[in-house]
């Protein structure tokens, strides 16, 4: 993986780490734009790395590259912070162009990966009298406006920011003054983060 990075003309790999506590001195050294890990480390969850990176570096991009597709660590993972996820064992992992994809605002996720958020939609009980399933009673749903229900859609089919900019024919910095207020009202940090918690409160539908 670092060769192919180290080799992309497009993209400067600024540092490799073997370890958890490795990545986490060099993501404090280089605060680095785009994040790549694994889940299993040889010295802790690759989880742990998500969140305090995210927690300490809002603005840093987090893709998870592993060998692990069960839906409790795509999902965790997701919630975390990673706005990509992409498995090992794909026919062709296409490494560059998905680091590509996740500076750009899409979110690169392998089939298997999106069938398993899907089906994790679509398997949720529905809840009564059109209120949200994933979210208790007492939790209020954020209310977002229309327009930026539009643009966190856009967000979840894979547009770029620019490509959300062009459908709806408003400038690329509003999409991203809508975006900050997106997060502010879901109270999340990413994108992976801000579908996921859409998805849970019935703000958008990816089959629509």
């Amino acid at each position: 993986m670092s060769a192919i990075l180290r080799a992309a003309d497009r993209l400067e790999l600024v540092a490799a780490a073997a370890t958890l506590a490795e990545a986490r001195a060099l993501c404090a050294a280089h605060v680095p734009a785009v994040l790549v890990t694994d889940l299993k480390l040889p010295d802790g969850n690759g989880l742990e790395l998500i969140h305090e990176t995210r927690r300490l570096y809002p603005a840093m991009e987090i893709m998870v590259v592993s060998v692990l597709g069960d839906e409790r660590s795509v999902l965790t993972a997701i919630e975390a912070g990673a706005a990509g996820y992409i498995l090992k064992d794909s026919a062709a992992i296409d490494l560059v162009g998905s680091v590509l994809d996740l500076v750009a605002g899409r979110s690169p996720i392998s089939t298997s990966i999106a069938r398993t958020i899907v089906r994790r939609v679509q398997n949720r009980p529905d809840a009564p009298s059109g209120a949200p399933s994933a979210a208790p009673p007492s939790v209020p749903v954020p209310a977002l406006t229309e327009r930026e229900t539009d643009i966190l859609w856009g967000v979840a089919k894979g547009l770029t920011y620019s490509d959300i900019a062009e459908r709806l024919g408003i400038s690329r910095n509003t999409v991203l003054t809508h975006v900050k207020n997106i997060y502010r009202k879901l109270e999340v940090n990413s994108r992976g983060e801000a579908v996921f918690a859409a998805i849970n409160h019935n703000i958008i539908d990816l089959k629509g």
